[in-house]
């Protein structure tokens, strides 16, 4: 499928199907997960990254979220009453986006785009909807045309991905789990935040051994080539964080990237290649046939890896990605 025309993120990522972030996502964390949260006593508050204040007599428990949001508060131990977002694939087994989610327990609204069953959600008599936000007052993946009759149903809690990084929006879903009941010290908790923490300090050794090394974080359609900026996406920015050198393209659109066509994707020189999985991009296997692909010396090098563009913002879900680019940092060579 090829990139969308549309230059949000919301258009972009919503249009080119998450389910495609593949097996290197299901991959990411264990089947480990905390047992269910206690429901704290007495009156219940938390504000979002909005701004808006919710608050309840007692801690919400029927709560319906996004699936990589949902995903995320499982591996902390919230259990969630239905999701809507990429949830089930074609042959019944759960989405990469699903995480440790116990699918066939839930009740799904939507499994794609645009979808929501705004009958089903009144029927789970909700108490909370919880996703995350790209632009203002947009909550991902509720639908434009239908989101004041899912409003009138439940308030809402959104955590904002933009302008901030991977371990700052981890932190705060840590502390909206933290405030449901959900127990931070318990061991697959506290272990998946230790393997995190490694995780992090190897890409920052290795951005610090390989000094100079150059990053293009980067996807591949069948006519364009695009470039994104670091500052575009929360796991871009908590890497540069640590150490890590990106290309940065000087002519960015909507904010996220820089599209080339294919005659000018040697644009900009990098050593290592943080390359978009997604089954919407084209991967390497796919652009082997495009010469100006063949030619990047990163390509010619091997030192391309994947990157998956929506993490799970969990310590679990979040750790293997970290321990892929310190692999792939550890191992690449400066190249110019």
């Amino acid at each position: 499928m090829a990139r969308p025309t549309n230059l949000t993120r919301r258009g972009f990522l919503g249009a080119a199907g998450l389910a495609g972030l593949g097996a290197a996502l299901a991959a990411c964390g264990g089947t480990d997960t905390p047992a269910a949260t206690a429901t704290p006593a007495g009156p219940w508050a938390f504000t979002d990254d909005r701004g808006v204040k919710v608050t309840k007599d007692v801690a919400p428990t029927r709560i319906v979220a996004f699936t990589g949001t949902a995903a995320a508060l499982h591996d902390f131990g919230v259990k969630v009453a239905g999701v809507f977002g990429p949830t089930v694939l074609k042959d019944g087994s759960a989405d990469p986006q699903a995480g440790n989610l116990p699918v066939k327990e839930l009740t799904v609204l939507g499994n794609a785009w645009g979808e929501f069953n705004v009958e089903k959600y009144a029927a789970l008599n909700p108490e909370l909807l919880v996703t995350n936000t790209y632009v203002k007052d947009a909550l991902w993946y509720v639908p434009d045309e239908a989101k004041d009759k899912i409003a009138q149903l439940a308030p809402s809690v959104a955590f904002n991905m933009i302008g901030t990084d991977l371990q700052k929006i981890i932190e705060r879903y840590a502390a909206f789990a933290a405030s449901l009941g959900a127990d931070l010290d318990a061991a697959p908790v506290a272990d998946a935040k230790k393997r995190f923490d490694t995780a992090a300090e190897a890409i920052r050794a290795a951005a610090k051994a390989n000094g100079g090394l150059k990053v293009m974080a980067c996807s591949g359609s069948a006519d364009l080539f695009y470039v994104s900026t670091p500052s575009s996406a929360a796991d871009l920015t908590y890497f540069e964080s640590l150490g890590v050198t990106f290309v940065k393209p000087d002519n960015v659109e909507g904010g996220f990237f820089e599209s080339l066509s294919w005659e000018k994707a040697g644009k900009y020189a990098a050593d290592v290649l943080l390359l978009d999985s997604r089954s919407g991009t084209l991967q390497p296997s796919d652009l082997a046939a495009k010469p100006t692909w063949a030619g990047l010396p990163a390509v010619k090098a091997g030192q391309i890896t994947p990157w998956l563009s929506e993490p799970r913002f969990s310590y679990a879900g979040a750790a293997p990605l970290l321990e892929t680019l310190a692999t792939a940092l550890q191992a690449a060579r400066k190249l110019a």
